[in-house]
């Protein structure tokens, strides 16, 4: 198991301090990893600025963005970036990719009408990943043409691409296309039978998902109860997580919904509810 905490800043802007406390007190407590949320139109910044920032501070916590959002991009400057930051941060980048929020005001952002979402969606991951693994790629395809294009640097290592969503057909697209899977506002149920599907998914196209590769984030809150079945309070967090890992789920971002005032009291709190399950 793996603990990771989620940024989101809420309704205000990222502050550098804030921030900066969040990305050292990951470092120095023990957590395995920061991720960042995307929305073009919504407060959190931009998530490749956040985690070079994050990289720069740091040396050994990995960072990621759950998720990216890949309908909209350019895939050959969108590989150069994140391998270039995978680069910079000595390997440590976690990606991970979606369609995007439902929201209007996101899609005009991205140029993208909220129907060409999935075709987009379909052309663009195996050309990343193309793009990250061949010297050369010649492409035509009904959005992109590519005639002898490489784009360097490579990954460090290689990625392992993870993908978001929760309905059938996201789920079967995770089984056919990524490497892992990282659920967002589900439960420990939700999230088993969604495992079950993209594992069965992946058989029936001749592909294995690493059965570590499945992950969920959890937002949790503070208070006595239970403000959603979704969102347990800190108190309940350890038990949420292990109802999670009965059901084959083993990475989890945990995400306050609260903005905390002191990050290093957060983290502190967190650790002592949470990460004496990490492994």
């Amino acid at each position: 198991m793996k603990i990771r905490i989620g940024y989101a800043p809420g309704a205000r802007e990222p502050r550098r301090d804030d921030f900066s406390a969040l990305v050292l007190g990951l470092e120095n407590l023990g957590f395995d990893s920061l991720w960042v949320t995307e929305s073009a139109t919504g407060p959190g910044g931009d998530p490749v600025a956040l985690m070079a920032h994050a990289g720069a501070l740091t040396s050994r916590i990995k960072i990621g963005t759950a998720v990216t959002v890949l309908p909209g991009r350019q895939p050959a400057l969108l590989a150069q970036q994140l391998a270039t930051l995978d680069h910079l941060s000595g390997g440590r980048l976690l990606p991970a990719f979606g369609l995007g929020s439902r929201r209007a005001a996101d899609h005009q952002a991205y140029g993208v009408e909220r129907g060409e979402r999935v075709a987009l969606f379909e052309e663009l991951l195996p050309l990343l990943r193309r793009f990250w693994t061949e010297d050369s790629v010649t492409h035509r395809g009904p959005r992109f043409t590519f005639e002898n294009v490489g784009v360097n640097p490579k990954p460090v290592k290689g990625f392992d691409v993870w993908m978001g969503g929760t309905s059938d057909a996201e789920l079967r697209r995770t089984g056919r296309l990524a490497d892992g899977w990282l659920a967002a506002y589900t439960t420990p149920a939700e999230a088993g039978r969604a495992r079950e599907l993209i594992t069965a998914t992946a058989a029936e196209h001749g592909r294995e998902i690493d059965p570590e590769h499945f992950g969920a984030v959890v937002p949790y809150h503070r208070g006595d109860g239970t403000a959603d079945e979704r969102v347990p309070s800190l108190d309940a967090l350890e038990d949420r997580l292990r109802r999670f890992t009965d059901e084959g789920i083993s990475k989890f971002v945990l995400a306050p919904v609260h903005r905390p005032a002191d990050w290093t009291a957060e983290l502190t709190d967190v650790r002592d509810a949470a990460l004496a399950l990490q492994t």
